[in-house]
């Protein structure tokens, strides 16, 4: 199959930035919009037809990778190489779905969302870079270009977040984001580095080939490289460090929250279906070479993600800033993706000849269903927001009888994150225990804990925003205009629809199809203690009361903990301040001042010192060179004429 036409799929959105970052300015505002949009949409036309063409008109169940095109960009040697290329697989495929329509929704939206803002054109040129750089990121069929592109995205969403940069709240989040990701990063690339030294490749095939041809026929020569984990294994961890750096995992998720501060628009599209979602798209990406040569590092993978999930849920049950609410729930739901590819080991699944990755279907699942509704999530919120003008949860209530269409559509996603049947989440979310309970009792019974913190904390916010008390606002809210309301719509289908997609029978690790079925003996547990996380929420936030009071009362110092975020980003500055600054900021900025400046400051004197006492002989006076020329003559003259009296003499 022919696939050459997909480069343009990234290459509109860098095409519109350039345009917009170059002329934008000069642009009314509804053509820079139409412009971005425009080319997200034409962008997105081309994904599903792609995804059309790669999954539709495969006849052989076997959905094998396809390079839609590559060149050489940088060679070191024969076979280690940088190339700049498409790959086209089942993942990278179902990304370029779900990266194109989640943004054409965001881009749509912000035409309601962000008119009137100055710099208009110029968040329309940072939309586009963005999509640019998570669609050269997912078709990377190397782990530098994917590097790159990782980087870019950090890039842009600094843009973003940091958009009103008037705000010194949202200069901080920006800085915050960037530099706490950079550390991950840092692993990331001395896993790179360490993967491609040892296979001699960039190539994500070469890298899965070496690792599971290493793994099967010389593990004893690689066994206790460094802390009884071998080279490959460090190397794989620390590929994962970046991967937890991008998707917020404990204790990398403190630049999460205040990112918050960037548009509304901007928080659905990075915490729907880009940067979040990349550190598991890597994992994905690497799973063959994990599931092959490091059984430790999965296992690394599945206990931060069921870890970060459960801290992130119950952090999430205490806050009331509407947007915070979800950002720790977009933390919790990346928890489950993480679980999901940690537990991704073979099991027998009814109806199929072979063993299945379930772990693997079931990530991919609910990476896809999970940007559907999450997108909602926060489009749902931005229209709850534009209409009161706060965000705080406080001064929210009753919002329903002004804002219907929003009301509908948030409770739609609610549903679908709770997972309540028939919604998408529901689906995916089942597999995801389904693959737990196969491979740790103790990694499900967390999960099946926190689906149930899950329905509640989002009904809490449910009831809290459209129930409750009456709304405290200096004004009538009114619902928001068409350009806002049409892409909850959309999206309220997509968080309906997607969890009926035979998701299985198109997305595996191994790329053959397989056929899932409803295991009821998880699902009505998961459906049951979702139904009682909704009913709490209920009783507790639907009508006003004074319940929740109390009950924070009684909670005490879990209450206080958890609203504080346990106190994780008091614990880094502490740590920042007293240990980094003091013990190694210190003394490398006096050894800087007192030995590198001091030094080169010592050759400056002792320069000028000498140039002051011999600048003289090039006063540009011709008597004085003049003088200096006869009386260098003269003395030469002499010199000579001693030696030969001397010579003579002799």
């Amino acid at each position: 199959m022919e696939f050459s036409n997909t480069i343009w799929i990234p290459a509109l959105p860098l095409i519109m930035f350039v345009i917009l970052g170059l002329f934008g300015k000069k642009m009314p505002a509804i053509v820079a919009g139409f412009l971005g949009t425009a080319g997200i949409g034409i962008a997105c036309l081309l994904s599903l037809l792609t995804a059309g063409k790669y999954f539709l008109d495969n006849t052989s169940g076997q959905y094998s990778p396809v390079i839609a095109w590559n060149t050489e960009w940088l060679s070191f040697t024969e076979n280690l190489h940088i190339d700049l290329g498409g790959l086209l697989d089942p993942i990278s495929v179902m990304m370029l779905v779900v990266i194109t329509i989640v943004s054409l929704m965001v881009h749509i939206y912000s035409f309601g969302y962000m008119k009137g803002e100055t710099g208009f054109a110029k968040f329309y040129a940072f939309l586009s870079l963005f999509s640019f750089s998570m669609l050269g990121l997912v078709l990377a069929p190397n782990i530098f270009q994917m590097y790159i592109f990782w980087e870019l995205v950090g890039v842009s969403s600094y843009l973003l977040i940091g958009y009103y940069y008037q705000k010194p709240s949202a200069v901080a989040a920006s800085k915050k984001a960037f530099i706490v990701t950079r550390f991950a990063d840092l692993g990331f690339l001395i896993g790179i580095l360490i993967l491609s030294f040892d296979a001699n490749t960039f190539e994500f095939s070469g890298i899965i080939s070496y690792v599971v041809q290493a793994s099967q026929e010389a593990p004893a020569e690689n066994a206790f490289a460094f802390c009884g984990l071998s080279a490959l294994t460090w190397g794989l961890l620390l590929v994962f460090t970046g991967g937890a750096g991008k998707s917020a995992m404990f204790p990398l998720h403190i630049w999460l929250p205040d990112a918050m501060e960037g548009p509304t628009p901007v928080s659905a599209l990075i915490h729907a279906a880009t940067m979040v979602v990349a550190g598991v798209y890597m994992v994905a990406r690497l799973f063959p070479a994990f599931e092959a040569a490091a059984p430790e590092a999965l296992l690394v993978v599945a206990w931060a993600g069921a870890f970060s999930s459960l801290f992130a849920a119950v952090i999430a049950c205490t806050q009331t800033d509407i947007k915070r609410v979800l950002a720790y729930s977009t933390m919790s739901q990346i928890g489950y993706m993480m679980c999901a590819l940690g537990v991704a080991s073979q099991i027998e699944i009814p109806g199929n000849a072979e063993p299945v990755t379930l772990g693997f279907t079931a990530s991919m699942f609910h990476l896809f269903t999970h940007a559907m509704f999450k997108a909602l999530l926060f489009l749902g919120a931005g229209s709850v927001i534009h209409a009161v003008h706060n965000n705080d949860l406080k001064g929210m209530g009753q919002l329903r009888k002004f804002l219907p269409i929003t009301h509908l559509t948030f409770l739609i996603a609610c549903l679908a994150i709770a997972g309540i049947p028939p919604f998408a989440g529901f689906f995916s979310k089942d597999e995801i225990l389904v693959a737990a309970f196969e491979n740790n009792i103790i990694l499900f019974s967390i999960e099946y804990f926190v689906a149930g913190l899950t329905a509640f904390y989002m009904f809490r916010l449910y009831f809290s925003i459209f129930w409750g008390n009456e709304t405290n606002c200096h004004h009538t809210p009114h619902e928001a205009p068409l350009s806002m309301t049409i892409p909850l719509i959309f999206l309220a289908i997509g968080s309906i629809g997607a969890g009926f997609v035979p998701f299985g029978s198109f997305v595996t690790s191994s790329g053959k199809g397989f056929e899932a079925h409803m295991h009821w003996e998880i699902a009505l547990p998961s459906i049951g203690i979702a139904v009682l996380g909704i009913a709490i929420a209920m009783a507790m936030y639907m009508k006003p009361s004074a319940a929740p009071e109390k009950l924070a009362s009684r909670a005490g110092l879990l209450y206080r903990a958890a609203f504080r975020k346990f106190y994780i980003d008091e614990f880094y500055e502490f740590m920042t301040k007293r240990f980094v600054f003091n013990l190694i900021s210190r003394p490398i900025a006096w050894f800087d001042r007192n030995v590198v400046d001091a030094g080169m400051n010592a050759v400056a004197t002792v320069t000028n010192f000498v140039s002051v006492r011999i600048k003289g002989l090039q006063s540009g006076q011709l008597q004085q060179y003049a003088f200096v020329f006869v009386s260098g003559a003269i003395a030469l003259g002499i010199i000579f004429i001693y030696m030969w009296v001397q010579s003579g003499k002799m």
